[in-house]
């Protein structure tokens, strides 16, 4: 399957499980809503403390499996290495990330507020592969 034709599907099907990898190399899995940006990378928003972005500073590489929303029918597998941008540089990148998912928030200043309360970074991925493009 074509990137572009995964970061398309990603746009309008923001529910994901994304497998980063423990440090003794079994697979860790999280559901996330993902979000693509002007680039085609794909944005998640995390906690620092999370095990995912632990995982991710030790061994960047990270895979999603991204689901249409009744779960059965159209899904893509996408793969690529992913950088962890904490704050501040991750705040505008926050703020993206939640325009894309959600729209515009009601109150700007108290969602900087929790993202800073939270200490939240952005995943950021870029795809270097994707599929399946048929089923079977």
């Amino acid at each position: 399957m074509d990137i572009g034709r995964a970061t398309a599907f990603l746009s309008g099907h923001p529910r994901a499980v994304l497998a980063t990898t423990r440090s003794d190399g079994r697979p860790q899995l999280s559901p996330v809503v993902a979000a693509v940006d002007d680039d085609g990378r794909v944005l998640i928003s995390t906690r620092e403390t999370a095990v995912k972005a632990r995982n991710l500073a030790r061994d960047p590489r990270a895979s999603l499996c991204v689901l249409n929303d009744g779960f059965f029918g159209e899904w893509v597998q996408a793969e690529g290495n992913a950088e962890l941008i904490r704050l501040p540089d991750a705040l505008p990148l926050l703020e993206d990330y939640y325009r894309r998912i959600s729209g515009e928030h009601p109150d700007w200043n108290d969602y900087r507020d929790a993202m800073q309360r939270e200490r939240r970074l952005i995943v950021r991925i870029t795809l270097d592969r994707a599929g399946p493009d048929v089923s079977g």
